[in-house]
């Protein structure tokens, strides 16, 4: 009897361990999902996927997370990511991306205070205008930093540097980010294996939250 008694405690921990998230946080999407979406039900046990429908979307690198980074302000990673791929200085001439051929429809400084979609729009015309030039390469500070890479390079760092603001400036991505305890984390869209270490933001996020977990500085 006591054995029993026992096994059922056990099995009542694992459970109620199993079960401390937040429900909604799995809910199956009702109606037309986007293209490109990876919705919360696919989670398996120990995983959740980072949102957009919930508030773990404040994790995105979309959401409106203002920030400051190197005495300038930006409204999101996403808008301050996708800024890179256009000029600097518009009459820098040893910068090709200048050239009267090319169409870019924003300034850099208009998208660096862009947030979502807006962003990423914007950073299309980035990367046709890249794809033009043949170029694998965006700027920071005047600075060229390749683009895509398997390496954690100077691009990454910049990225991991103004992801680590967002944290630091914004007390709700923290609280959000600390919330999702062991959960191994998971983007809400298709990335490849192979991609650059810098779009895999979900990374990131997981080796700050254990950063942040045993008492370590963030940085």
């Amino acid at each position: 009897m006591k054995k029993n008694w026992i096994l059922l405690l056990l099995l009542s921990l694992l459970f109620s361990c199993s079960h401390q998230y937040p429900k909604h946080w799995y809910k199956p999407v009702e109606g037309k999902v986007k293209w490109w979406e990876i919705t919360p039900d696919h989670a398996k046990e120990g995983e959740v996927i980072l949102s957009k429908r919930n508030e773990l979307g404040i994790l995105s690198n979309f959401s409106h997370t203002p920030f400051r980074y190197d005495g300038k302000k930006y409204e999101s990673i996403e808008g301050a990511w996708q800024a890179m791929k256009f000029p600097e200085d518009s009459a820098d001439s040893s910068d090709p991306r200048n050239s009267k051929k090319l169409k870019w429809g924003h300034k850099r400084s208009e998208v660096e205070k862009m947030i979502a979609f807006k962003a990423k729009d914007a950073g299309k015309i980035g990367s046709k205008n890249m794809k033009k030039l043949k170029i694998n390469w965006v700027t920071y500070k005047g600075k060229r930093m390749t683009y895509r890479t398997s390496k954690k390079g100077e691009h990454y760092k910049v990225i991991r540097a103004m992801m680590v603001e967002k944290v630091k400036q914004n007390p709700e991505v923290r609280k959000i980010l600390l919330a999702t305890g062991d959960l191994k984390l998971l983007p809400d869209h298709k990335v490849s294996p192979s991609s650059p270490p810098a779009w895999k933001y979900y990374d990131i996020y997981t080796e700050f939250r254990e950063l942040l977990k045993s008492g370590k500085k963030l940085e």
